[in-house]
């Protein structure tokens, strides 16, 4: 981030534009990386997905900041989203009680931040002119940020183990249409179900490299 910065201001020397113009710019291109979304995907690389032919929903828990999202539409929209992709890769739904290959579990959060900076804004006659053309301030801005975390779970209801999980981190900057950018971004992490040969080497590799902890009492 502060290389692109940095670049701007490179930039806008060599242009010739005032700082006024910098910081809008940095402004322009701070809000443009805010409102991307994460989306990052994990699995089990040493199961065979190819096993899995039914599922069954079961829901899941919601610690949500209050008048930002609703929990009941995060409940149906994740269990319409989700189903819509698995049956897409072949896959049937059933109820718990008929004995699924996996069940889907979800966990969603959202919390909310205020950010203050300070930016020295120096007039534009600065360098030519001083006393009253030759002014300099200092601009305070607050802004407040929503935030989304939406954590699915393809659980292995017989080895009572994670099978595949997707995980969505988005910036709330309008309760209304988040969900639509949501299923933009469930659609793009559901392109890696069931996980190619590839992925499942480079997984491989990863937990080679990055073994988990023992957490087992001693």
């Amino acid at each position: 981030m502060k290389s692109k910065l940095a670049w701007l201001g490179s930039l806008a020397m060599r242009l010739g534009i005032g700082a006024r113009v910098v910081l809008l710019m940095a402004t322009v291109l701070l809000a443009a990386l805010s409102t991307a979304a994460k989306v990052q995907v994990d699995f089990n690389p040493d199961i065979d997905f190819t096993q899995y032919k039914t599922f069954a929903y079961l829901g899941g828990t919601n610690q949500l900041v209050m008048l930002q999202l609703n929990p009941d539409l995060i409940n149906e929209r994740v269990h319409r989203t989700v189903a819509q992709q698995l049956t897409a890769k072949g896959m049937r739904e059933v109820k718990s009680t008929e004995n699924p290959d996996l069940v889907v579990r979800y966990w969603a959060t959202s919390t909310k931040d205020a950010d203050v900076s300070m930016v020295t804004v120096v007039g534009i006659y600065e360098p030519f002119i001083g006393s009253y053309w030759g002014f300099w301030y200092t601009a305070i801005t607050a802004t407040t940020q929503r935030q989304g975390t939406l954590l699915v779970d393809l659980i292995d209801p017989k080895k009572k183990d994670l099978a595949w999980r997707i995980y969505i981190i988005r910036r709330i900057t309008n309760s209304d249409k988040v969900w639509q950018q949501a299923e933009q971004d469930f659609a793009k992490g559901f392109e890696s179900y069931p996980p190619s040969a590839k992925e499942v080497e480079d997984k491989r590799k990863e937990r080679a490299e990055h073994p988990p902890k023992d957490t087992s009492p001693q």
